[in-house]
């Protein structure tokens, strides 16, 4: 079988994948690039970047592909509007919405005519988005890694949202492999967004412990981890998950009021950036449920590569289910 184009807005793709917007700096230039070069939408993570190292990453990605690039940055962060309103200045071409949205947002998208696309939980939140003026939505279930807004499975929800809505639906969490992608199609999606698979990629900006971090996981590895961002979040079992598990005292000793809301008792952004730097011990590894299932670091081309075999392996039959 032979996957469609996904549409979103003036946007048409090669292939109907999204890459996950990975912060902190996991997701960067090399690895959007490097998916947009293979037909999907490469996507800057601008969450905990200012707004010149933003405007540099975009420029960069831009010089290492003509493919579609797109930046994706929490609503929880203080610098939210900076950031899309920089993003939108330089002309990214769509922007997504994780950890909720605005009504302010829609209004810069249309202004620009830049596409908006929020990360939603339910069908009601869906709903909403599309009447706002979203130009898609990426429905996220409780498979994927990072913060979540749901207890529910990905196929539950997307099986619910495509019911109420006009716009392109994108489904996220949990996707691994083609098999995955033609599951997600055969829910009623237009398209998928992938965010594990591609930060065990050798173009992601996360350093090799933590990629060895993913080849050794087990299910059981997989846990949810509270953050002060409000969402409980979904990632690897480690050892500053179990001194927060242990309600050991982990305030940061400065506090940069980087979100709009935090509680306090630890800072997610400081997290994050230590597991990024290879400092796992005392770092947040977001990941996915379905980690244990890659085996592999393999370049970008490769992923798509085996993709879309897997894909063209499905039957005449398969093909009429979705």
């Amino acid at each position: 079988m032979q996957l469609p184009a996904l549409k979103i807005d003036k946007l048409v793709t090669g292939v109907p994948i999204i890459q996950g917007g990975m912060a902190v700096r996991i997701s960067t230039s090399r690895l959007a690039a490097a998916v947009a070069n293979e037909g999907g939408i490469g996507v800057i993570a601008a969450t905990g970047m200012s707004p010149e190292e933003l405007v540099k990453e975009i420029r960069a990605a831009r010089q290492m592909t003509p493919g579609i690039i797109g930046i994706n940055v929490m609503f929880a962060v203080r610098d939210f509007a900076l950031l899309v309103k920089t993003a939108i200045q330089e002309r990214i071409d769509v922007v997504i919405s994780g950890a909720g949205f605005s009504r302010d947002m829609f209004k810069w998208g249309r202004e620009s005519a830049t596409p908006i696309v929020p990360i939603v939980s339910s069908a009601k939140l869906a709903v909403t988005a599309q009447k706002l003026g979203a130009a898609a939505v990426v429905v996220e279930g409780k498979e994927a890694g990072g913060h979540l807004g749901t207890d529910r499975p990905v196929k539950e929800i997307v099986s619910q949202v495509v019911k109420e809505l006009s716009i392109p639906v994108i489904a996220a969490g949990g996707i691994i492999d083609g098999k995955d992608i033609v599951e997600a199609f055969s829910w009623g999606a237009n398209g998928v967004q992938m965010g594990t698979r591609f930060a065990a990629s050798m173009e992601s900006g996360a350093p090799e412990a933590f990629k060895e971090m993913y080849l050794k996981a087990t299910r059981e590895d997989v846990i949810l981890i509270s953050s002060p961002v409000g969402f409980p979040g979904r990632g690897l079992k480690n050892r500053f998950t179990e001194r927060l598990s242990n309600n050991e005292d982990l305030r940061p000793s400065q506090c940069d009021s980087c979100l709009k809301k935090c509680g306090k008792y630890y800072c997610i952004l400081d997290a994050l950036n230590n597991a990024q730097k290879g400092n796992i011990d005392e770092g947040v590894v977001f990941s996915g449920e379905h980690v244990d299932r890659i085996k592999e670091i393999l370049p970008v081309k490769e992923i798509f590569a085996r993709i879309k075999n897997q894909i063209a392996g499905y039957s005449v039959e398969e093909e009429r289910k979705i």
